[in-house]
């Protein structure tokens, strides 16, 4: 049973940081490709960023692109998403994904995470 459990969420002032960890079990990922999503009060679900699991290149959103940092660590089967610089409109609940393919549709991605809340406050 493939699990994806996410942590590290929070509240922080804004200019702050937070990493947030996504902890995978249940099937070899080395074939994945992992995504950080999130879901703001009142918004859409969206793509934050991705990561093959065998590593290369990163994805980002443009509206994190320079602040957040994605992440994997093999040997202890996570994903991380390093977030600096954090604002008010970072707000959101934040998904751990696994799929198959680089995307940034959340309809691409075959497993999720519980999600993890992460405040900002202004």
């Amino acid at each position: 049973q493939v699990q994806l459990v996410e942590s590290g969420g929070g509240l922080v002032q804004a200019g702050g940081s937070l990493r947030l960890s996504c902890a995978a079990s249940g099937r070899t990922f080395s074939n994945y490709v992992m995504g950080w999503f999130r879901q703001g009060p009142g918004k859409e679900r969206e793509f934050v960023a991705v990561v093959q699991w065998s590593g290369g290149t990163a994805y980002y959103a443009d509206s994190v692109r320079g602040r957040f940092t994605i992440s994997r660590n093999a040997a202890r089967n996570t994903v991380n998403l390093q977030m600096n610089s954090l604002k008010a409109e970072d707000t959101a609940v934040y998904y751990c994904a696994a799929g198959t393919t680089i995307a940034t549709t959340e309809t691409l991605y075959d497993y999720w995470g519980q999600g993890t809340q992460v405040t900002v406050s202004s």
